[in-house]
């Protein structure tokens, strides 16, 4: 089991150590279900209150706190308690699910395949014609890689996803469960009779950039030509659709159940909540943010925050809100 003095986290993180405890850490946890044996964080003073009834030997907290820890307990101050956190969680993470061999036997690799120093396949997994794989890739069970794919060094590729053919993914990547890449964007036209629907053929491709986590049973459309495009260091959550030729600049985040139309252009560093919508052919500019719940019919522009159905610019819309509100209770 690993496990460490409070000094020995402290200096890890190099912050600032107030009191003691002879308790060693061996996990960490929220206030409220954390035991002596467990460091926690207080990311608020607001939370600060919480301390008193908490079982954690130690926490991590922000520069404004100004409550003492107590009896063999200690507080780690730090400038940013969330990225600590995130390092204490780093120390603690159990190990991944181990291979017992680097191919497993079910494994299906076609011939041509070109596979990376270091790779591991696992049971039941797919890899199709003229597929490369970089150095390190991980492929756990249940994972299809279709013809004439790319996916560079480093890149984990969890059960259940299928990786369609002629895309081409990035180093270090992580797509979780039941990533779809690359299925046929949603393309239909009427057909001339009128009695039906024609569908359009998308002939592109998914291009993913590096450093990019797909969340779990969410979906990148191929495109009807060229790519469907995600930048480098791009972070998308469970449950959200990107369409076909949507391109996507440098670390955005989309959290759940948000959606890309097709021909959606963000910048860098764009922000989508959850459950947003954005129409197809929009350009959201770099910085943008698009507040949860949001249905965004036009472009934005960078560093604008907005919300509403259809969203706005989020000051206006919210004294929108208030004023019908007042009318509503008059």
């Amino acid at each position: 089991m690993t496990s460490f003095s409070v000094s020995e986290i402290n200096d890890i993180l190099k912050g600032e150590l107030i009191g003691n405890t002879n308790q060693i850490i061996q996990g960490a946890e929220e206030l409220k279900k954390a035991n002596n044996n467990q460091i926690s964080f207080i990311g608020s003073p607001k939370y600060s209150k919480i301390w008193s009834d908490s079982k954690a030997c130690a926490a991590l907290v922000c520069p404004k706190s100004v409550i003492e820890p107590g009896d063999n307990r200690a507080f780690i101050r730090v400038k940013n308690v969330d990225l600590a956190m995130a390092e204490i969680l780093t120390l603690f993470k159990p190990s991944t699910p181990v291979f017992d061999t680097d191919i497993h036997p079910t494994a299906v690799v076609h011939e041509t395949a070109k596979i990376g120093d270091g790779c591991k396949i696992g049971a039941n997994c797919y890899v199709g014609k003229d597929v490369e794989l970089g150095k390190g890739v991980i492929l756990y069970p249940n994972v299809c890689v279709f013809d004439e794919t790319t996916i560079g060094e480093g890149t984990v590729v969890w059960s259940g996803t299928t990786i369609r053919e002629r895309c081409v993914i990035g180093n270090h990547c992580i797509f979780h469960i039941n990533v779809s890449i690359g299925a046929d964007g949603f393309g239909y036209r009427p057909s001339d009779d009128g009695r039906g629907l024609v569908k359009i053929p998308q002939i592109g491709n998914v291009v993913i950039g590096n450093y990019v986590e797909i969340g779990a049973n969410s979906c990148v459309d191929r495109a009807k030509f060229s790519s469907t495009i995600i930048g480098d260091g791009c972070k998308i959550d469970n449950l959200v659709q990107i369409a076909h030729n949507s391109v996507m600049g440098r670390f955005c985040i989309m959290a759940g159940h948000s959606g890309l139309a097709g021909s959606v252009t963000l910048g860098d560093g764009v922000m989508i909540g959850g459950s947003a919508s954005i129409k197809d052919h929009t350009t959201i500019h770099s910085g943008a943010t698009v507040c949860a719940g949001s249905g965004v019919m036009n472009d934005v522009e960078a560093g604008k925050t907005v919300l509403g159905y259809p969203a706005q610019e989020a000051r206006d819309m919210l004294k929108e809100w208030a004023s019908v509100r007042r009318l509503i209770k008059k």
